[in-house]
């Protein structure tokens, strides 16, 4: 799901301290079952914890680069903040002020009210919703804040505290058809009065790298008007943002110093070349040294990474996530890797779209250490890298799966919701017994086959380019295609993946459609459009599929004691149209056909039908379960000696959501309120 090669090393060592491979223990697997997975929950969001198997097992050198890894991440928490919203720091910290501050009536309604306001802006990174993007309105009065502000000495200037309330600005990110992308999007990737036309003028003429390796344009700068002339402002030491970069940096370079091995020390070398010259060309190498790295215990991304927040799909978030590698699960997962050209040459693609060879794909399941900017608190659970295709083509890609992710949130879920909107028990009993396999799979074939399936035509430019603001969700439509195509192939029981691949697929269909067309609507307000990426594509692909089975009544609508039901009543006929799906989708890529592209999603993935949309919150009140979860990190403390050096690392879980909140701000706070 990640974009943007990051940093991913995965790297033995040759001639350190002979160590175990970690693994979780009988002892850490009890104290999972028991491990208290909830923090709390308010308004849409649930926050969670997790644990880090694996990690008592590593050795010191090991547990000190996690350590580095994790401070340089948090050091850069801030970036992420000015990116979603030129004014996301300013009110944030107006408001920990009063937060700190206010000894006043803290268990009146309307402090209740300011407080759930905080946590939902802390949970977003900004004053727009992590998911749906829609600016988060206060249930307070303006006045109410004002007494706040007056009453603890809190600075927030007239803009700031204007924009909280009123209606400007209201979408982070705007990718409608019909508007102008770039004015109507509130993310600070450019400037206030930079057009959707100025991007891609700039860009006609902007320096791409060589011909055949282009690099990633835009990626880590913001694109701003001076003096009548469009220039970009570099994320870089010496650069936008360079004073958190500079943190970063240094603890990079304290992470280089206990690196797992030549190579891993070479790849981190790169990676704050790139910090210290903004270059897109070292950000390049550094991926192919990352690409290139299949072994060792630590893992990591680190950098501008997804382009989801730009609507013209430039540049990239920051983001970072630490990883222990799990060996049992890899091990077993490495199988769809090393049959990647297997599922390649089976694919339903037009020949002339199908890679000859599908170089170096790996796949493994990790423990995450710690998360930061656009990985948390809402994370991922799976990760592919690099995103640059002519990288992908030559050298290779890396999927991950986050583990104990999966598991907090599998141990944190319930059923009820599942009994409301499956059609039967039938139904119901599938997705209990073979659902998580079948998510884990999906995300899995998402991951290594999708993102690494398939081919540009020669002389096509990259998806952001003709494709444009359909670029993202037509990827991730086309990753979820391959996966759901595979989950109903017998060669996945032959792969010793799954013991019944008829069941487990029927699962993966059902529940997939089931979502696509009902369930994720709860995340949505009545009468809003699909806006998310993610979102969006499941629609499409679901939409698309119950359309084109209509004849053959493969999905059938059914209602039931006044409620609607989708069910697949033949599923290897919606194979077959997955993959005539799958096989358009990759078409459309290859050959940059944006018409189509602009067709198949604004025709089928955004409008929602709105008394289904009704019906569908109306069932979802009686659950108390929020729609959204994420999560609190634990946090790595070092045990020092009298001189100061690092002798043992140790976890702590936080108690609250506030607790971390406030720990961050204090001690990771290293940007000025304006950028």
């Amino acid at each position: 799901m990640l974009c943007a090669a990051a940093a991913v090393s995965l790297l033995v060592s040759c001639n350190v301290e002979k160590k175990k491979e970690p693994v979780a223990s009988k002892e850490e697997v009890k104290k999972e079952s028991k491990f208290e997975h909830e923090v709390e929950q308010f308004a849409d969001i649930k926050v969670l914890r997790y644990q880090i198997p694996g990690f008592e097992e590593l050795t010191l050198k090991e547990k000190k680069l996690v350590y580095y890894m994790t401070q340089a991440g948090l050091a850069g928490r801030d970036i992420m903040w000015d990116q979603n919203y030129r004014h996301n720091l300013e009110i944030r910290k107006a408001l920990e002020k009063v937060n700190n501050d206010y000894k006043g009536d803290k268990d009146s309604e309307d402090y209740k009210k300011f407080k759930e306001y905080l946590k939902r802006v802390w949970f977003s990174n900004g004053i727009h919703h992590h998911y749906s993007n829609d600016k988060l309105k206060p249930t307070f009065a303006k006045e109410y804040l004002e007494g706040l502000l007056k009453e603890t000495n809190t600075n927030l200037s007239a803009e700031a505290l204007e924009v909280i309330f009123n209606d400007k600005d209201s979408k982070k990110v705007n990718k409608k058809a019909g508007v102008d992308n770039v004015l109507a999007s509130a993310i600070n990737f450019y400037g206030p009065d930079i057009t959707s036309n100025d991007v891609e003028t700039f860009y006609k003429t902007a320096y791409k790298g060589p011909e055949s390796q282009p690099i990633e344009a835009g990626l880590n700068s913001k694109l701003v008007r001076e003096d009548g002339k469009l220039v970009e402002k570099v994320w870089k030491s010496g650069g936008m943002y360079g004073q958190a970069i500079d943190k970063i940096i240094f603890w990079l370079e304290k992470a280089k110093g206990v690196a797992e091995n030549e190579k891993q020390g070479e790849a981190l070398g790169l990676l704050i070349e790139y910090y210290k010259t903004g270059s897109l060309d070292v950000w390049d190498k550094y991926c192919i040294a990352w690409a290139t790295s299949t072994e060792g215990n630590i893992d990591w991304i680190n950098g501008f990474i997804e382009v989801y927040n730009d609507p013209k799909g430039y540049r990239g978030s920051y983001e970072t996530i630490v990883e222990i590698k799990d060996f049992d699960m890899s091990k077993k997962m490495k199988v769809l890797s090393d049959n990647a050209q297997w599922f390649e040459d089976n694919s339903p693609l037009l020949p002339a779209h199908k890679k000859k060879n599908v170089v170096g794909v790996s796949y493994k399941t990790v423990n995450v250490a710690g998360e930061a900017g656009d990985a948390s608190p809402s994370t991922p659970i799976g990760v592919n890298l690099p995103n640059n295709n002519w990288i992908r083509q030559q050298h290779g890609s890396k999927s991950v799966s986050l583990g104990n992710i999966i598991g907090a949130y599998n141990n944190a879920g319930g059923s009820g919701r599942l009994k409301e909107f499956a059609h039967d028990q039938e139904e119901i009993d599938l997705e209990l017994k073979y659902g998580k396999l079948a998510d884990k799979l999906h995300t899995a074939l998402h991951e290594v086959i999708g993102h690494a399936s398939g081919q540009i035509n020669k002389g096509v430019g990259q998806p952001k380019e003709t494709l444009k603001n359909y670029a993202s969700t037509m990827e991730e439509g086309r990753a979820d295609l391959v996966g759901l195509y595979y989950l109903m192939d017998p060669k996945l029981q032959e792969l010793g993946l799954v013991e019944d691949w008829q069941k487990v697929g029927k699962a993966a269909y059902d529940g997939y459609i089931r979502n696509g067309l009902i369930t994720q609507l709860i995340r949505i307000n009545v009468g809003d459009d699909i806006e998310e990426d993610h979102m969006v594509n499941r629609q499409w692909v679901s939409a698309w599929a119950f359309e084109q089975g209509k004849k053959d009544n493969v999905i059938e609508k059914v209602t039931k004691d006044g409620k609607t039901y989708f069910v697949v009543n033949d599923y290897i006929k919606l194979r077959e149209i997955f993959g005539r799906l799958l096989k358009e989708t990759q078409r459309i890529k290859s050959e940059g056909d944006f018409e189509a592209a602009k067709a198949l999603v604004e025709g089928y993935g955004v409008k929602v039908d709105q008394e289904i949309h009704k019906e569908v919150k109306q069932r979802n009140e009686k659950f108390p379960d929020a729609a959204y979860s994420g999560f609190v990190n634990p946090v790595l403390e070092p045990v020092t000696d009298a001189e100061g050096n690092i002798t043992d690392v140790k976890i702590a879980q936080p108690k609250t959501f506030e607790e971390q909140m406030k720990f961050y701000a204090k001690n990771y706070n290293f940007l000025p309120i304006k950028n």
